[in-house]
Formats: C-alpha cells, sequence, structure tokens
C-alpha cells in the first residue's frame, strides 16, 4: 500500500487465491456466478459470504444478480486479521482489482465518520482483509462506474452495532442517490454438514425478521461462528431505520459439496433486504 501524499492504493491481497487473479479468468467467473436470470429489486441491503469463489460464489453472485447495483455503496466486513481499529473507515484512495479500479467515496466517508465518534480513519485493517476484498469485483462488473466506503469491523457491543447503523441511515437519508448496504459474512464455521444447516437456520430466521438484536443474541447464545455477526446486526439497524419491508433468502449452502468434505463445512448464506 501506497502511505505517500499521494491518495492511496490499496492493491489486491487475495487475488490468485480467493477468486482468479487475470481480468481474463476474472470476468469468465463473474460470469457463471451472475447468469441467474431474475427480475432484479432495488435493495437496502444484502448478506454475502465472502469464502473462495469456488466455495461461495455461487451464492454471492445469486444475491448480485437480483438486486440493481447503484453507483454508491457501503461495505462492511468483519476484521479476520487483528489489524487496525475497531471500525475502521478508509476515508480516500481507491482499490485496484484485477478488473479495473473502485474508487472511494470521500464525501460519504467523512459523513459517515462525523456521524459515529468510534469510527476510525484506519488503513491498516484494510491492508490483508479479504472478506471485503472478494466484493469488489462483483459490484464493479455490475456497475463500473460505483463508488464505494469500506469498513472493517472488529467485535462491537449490541449498543455500538446501533450507533453505527444509526449514524449509517442518517448519513443515507442524506445522500441525493441510492445506497447499498453489504454485510461480509460467511455462517458456521467448521463443524458438521447438517449441525452447521441447523445452527445456520437460526441465524437466518432472525436476518429474515429483520431482528438485530435477535440476531446478535441468537448468534452468541447458540455459539454460532457467524464471523460476520457485526456487520450484518449494523447493516439490519440501518435498513430498519430506513424503511426494510421484506427480507428474502435467496440460497443457503455449504462448503461441503465443493469439497467433499461433510464433517468439517462452512455455511453460507445469501439474503437481500428490500
Amino acid at each position: 500500500m501506497n502511505e505517500s501524499n499521494q491518495k492511496i492504493v490499496r492493491y489486491p491481497a487475495v487475488a490468485g487465491q480467493f477468486y482468479p487473479a487475470t481480468p481474463t479468468q476474472l470476468a469468465a467467473a463473474l460470469d457463471q456466478y451472475l447468469q441467474t436470470s431474475v427480475q432484479k429489486t432495488k435493495a437496502i441491503g444484502i448478506v454475502v459470504p465472502h469464502a473462495g469463489y469456488i466455495y461461495s460464489g455461487a451464492v454471492a453472485g445469486k444475491v448480485y444478480a437480483t438486486i440493481h447495483i447503484p453507483n454508491k455503496a457501503l461495505v462492511l466486513c468483519p476484521n479476520h486479521t487483528g489489524l487496525g481499529a475497531k471500525a475502521a473507515l478508509m476515508d480516500s484512495g481507491s482499490w485496484q482489482l484485477p478488473n479495473g479500479n473502485i474508487s472511494i467515496d470521500e464525501t460519504m466517508a467523512m459523513a459517515l465518520m462525523k456521524e459515529c465518534s468510534f469510527l476510525t480513519k484506519d488503513h491498516l485493517a484494510h491492508l490483508r482483509e479479504h472478506s471485503l476484498e472478494v466484493q469488489l469485483p462483483f459490484l464493479l462488473r455490475l456497475n463500473p462506474q460505483i463508488q464505494f466506503v469500506p469498513i472493517t469491523l472488529s467485535h462491537l457491543k449490541l449498543s455500538e452495532c446501533e450507533m453505527l447503523g444509526e449514524a449509517i441511515a442518517r448519513v443515507t437519508q442524506n445522500l441525493s442517490e441510492p445506497l447499498l448496504i453489504v454485510a461480509s459474512s460467511d455462517m458456521n464455521h467448521y463443524e458438521a454438514h447438517e449441525l452447521t444447516l441447523q445452527k445456520d437456520q437460526l441465524a437466518i430466521d432472525a436476518v429474515l425478521e429483520k431482528d438485530p438484536a435477535k440476531l446478535y443474541e441468537t448468534v452468541h447464545t447458540n455459539h454460532i461462528s457467524m464471523c460476520g455477526i457485526i456487520p450484518t446486526t449494523v447493516m439490519l439497524y440501518a435498513a430498519n431505520r430506513l424503511g426494510a419491508k421484506k427480507a428474502t433468502l435467496i440460497d443457503h449452502q455449504t462448503s461441503g459439496p465443493v469439497s467433499g468434505d461433510y464433517e468439517s463445512v462452512v455455511g453460507y448464506a445469501g439474503i437481500v433486504i428490500e
């Protein structure tokens, strides 16, 4: 990452590992995952998985294929690396991808930091984080004009999730155009296929009820290792404040059918909030 006085460029950290590293191969993969033919809806928020495309690309693609991609997005992801601040926002620069560059919306980033006191300008948390990066090729493929704000979140209290969600909603209401709020999350990790499906369903049901407090409590009480619990909880608070009416489960799978290992799987769910 370039830390000079010039605009920061966040270079790909997991291209060639989580998704194809060449423009041609990436385009072919995205076309494959986005081939679902359905009438597109206008979403307030979505939950999408972030594993390697071979495992979760089909679920993510189905979600992105069902919605209109506006010119602005806010992408919330968990912090897997432990680097940086607990609520880390990049406020300027761009992210380089094999299929192009996606710029950060500096005006929206500044507005978010004014509205939420614990959001921290921090690039370190984003340096090696895969869970946000893997969403961007989909967004850029579907709308080459898109700008976004990236936020990486460590564990937050429920009250902090509500504060950030409310701040996002206030900023969104002041925008002159639609905003898509992306919550990047895999579901339960490294347990048997059937148990993972059961645990996942508990969390999915809470999301479908658009109940962030229930989701937060359900995941913690039932020991569901949903890595994006915080981004999803924040997204739900924001979506409810913005008038969410309907939540739809687009797809739910595990890594088992791809890996052949049904004793230790990861769950993937795709959900759209309208």
